[in-house]
């Protein structure tokens, strides 16, 4: 299978460029390993079970023995061994090179006091997630997310129908799945999830979870999807859907593995300086790494999606989410989400390193969305302190169906996510 190039090639190429050691976090099967494989010289892997117990074995009498090999040295599911964190920082303090390994990892190690140097200065992570829409092809990548910085004029022509998005929201990003026929993509997606709730939640802190419990709470996460729910909501979904009794700590900690298989990614509040003192909520927006895994959860196919036009929208949302978060990693960036106590909201605001950002409202479809949407980022614009900082880069209503990039008479981009890249 050919390999697609990946956003995460080039974050992975500067970082290995600058310092010792690269971790790539990430959900399983999103191409952290294939990815990897396309720098590395040498390899091990601790995910193949012939092998596995050999590497581990040979970790008790010399650890340095699995460090060895021609850079960058991959070490695939690092976390099966913790004590590599440490091995791994001292052989980079040793070599005083760049580029020497890449560490790769699923899921968050079952024990983090094992690791007791953060490998500031010798070690970096970057994220890697599922593919964006122009990474799998189907973003024409007409319109650079980095040209709306410096307000360049844009032009793109939609190709994405609402039958498309559907379909692309419930197929994921998932590498395997793109290029397959609609069935067996559905189907690689349907596994995935059956063993994200059998098995994968399990071996986050080695607890035995119940599945239909697993299945109950990310059911409830994923209508809250794009929210900032409190876990007393899901908590009153469970007790509605379930017999059996279930406490808040049982919510927190199972939220808490999906954390750690990095199933769930939150999207942190931003917190600008405003003209007034109205209030900004802090609370994280609830979102997935993929789409994909909510539409699994709620049962939901690209038809019957069409016909529930409201958890179309929110895993629209959810789908525009991850790849602005991935186009601005490239950036050297990052998203968050605005709301206040006026339930004034901006879906995403991307903000770069020197402190530029641009304020983005998400809309599924009409017109009259995304009127009401420029609306309402310029009522937002109109509230920050552009004494104190910049305002807005650019004010964008990232659609699902609008026929074409433009830009509006009160300034306002529209752009269609089949016409988005970094």
């Amino acid at each position: 299978m050919k390999y697609l190039d990946r956003i995460a090639d080039k974050v992975l190429n500067d970082a290995l460029n600058r310092i010792g050691a690269v971790v790539i976090e990430g959900p399983r099967y999103c191409g952290k390993t294939t990815t990897a494989r396309q720098k590395c010289k040498s390899e091990i892997r601790l995910d193949n079970p012939e092998t596995r117990k050999n590497f581990i074995a040979l970790a008790s009498v010399d650890l340095g023995l699995l460090l060895e090999g021609e850079a960058p040295r991959l070490i695939d599911e690092w976390q099966d061994i913790p004590q590599l964190w440490e091995a791994v920082k001292y052989e980079v303090d040793n070599r005083e090179k760049h580029g020497q390994f890449i560490l790769t990892g699923s899921i968050t190690p079952p024990d983090i006091n094992q690791i007791y140097h953060s490998g500031v200065g010798r070690i970096t992570k970057i994220k890697m997630k599922t593919m964006s829409l122009f990474e799998s092809g189907e973003s024409s990548g007409e319109v650079s997310l980095s040209s709306l910085f410096d307000d360049t004029p844009i032009h793109g022509l939609n190709h994405l129908t609402a039958r498309d998005l559907a379909y692309l929201i419930c197929r994921g990003g998932w590498p395997a799945s793109v290029g397959e026929n609609e069935e067996n993509a559905l189907g690689q997606v349907r596994d995935y999830y059956s063993m994200l709730v059998e098995s994968d939640m399990s071996r986050a802190g080695n607890v035995a979870r119940n599945p239909v419990r697993v299945q109950s709470v990310i059911r409830s996460y994923s209508r809250h999807i794009g929210t900032q729910a409190k876990v007393t909501q899901i908590l009153k979904d469970l007790i509605a859907n379930d017999s059996t009794s279930v406490s808040e700590d049982t919510i927190y900690s199972y939220i808490d593995a999906l954390k750690k298989l990095y199933v769930v990614e939150e999207v942190p509040a931003w917190n600008p300086i405003l003209r007034s003192s109205v209030s900004i909520r802090t609370a994280n927006t609830k979102n997935f790494s993929d789409p994909s895994i909510a539409a699994a959860a709620l049962g939901m196919a690209p038809d019957t999606l069409l016909y529930d036009f409201r958890a179309f929208g929110l895993l629209f949302k959810s789908m525009c989410i991850r790849d602005l978060s991935i186009y601005a990693q490239f950036l050297d960036g990052n998203v968050f989400h605005y709301r206040d106590s006026n339930d004034l909201e901006c879906d995403a605001v991307v903000q770069m390193r020197d402190g530029r950002w641009g304020a983005i409202e998400i809309k599924l479809g009409s017109d009259d969305q995304i009127d009401v949407a420029a609306k309402n980022l310029n009522k937002f614009k109109n509230l920050i302190d552009t004494e104190k900082m910049p305002g807005p880069s650019f004010l964008m209503v990232l659609s699902g169906t609008a026929p074409m990039a433009y830009k509006r008479p009160d300034g306002v981009y529209v752009v269609p996510l089949g016409c988005l890249k970094y």
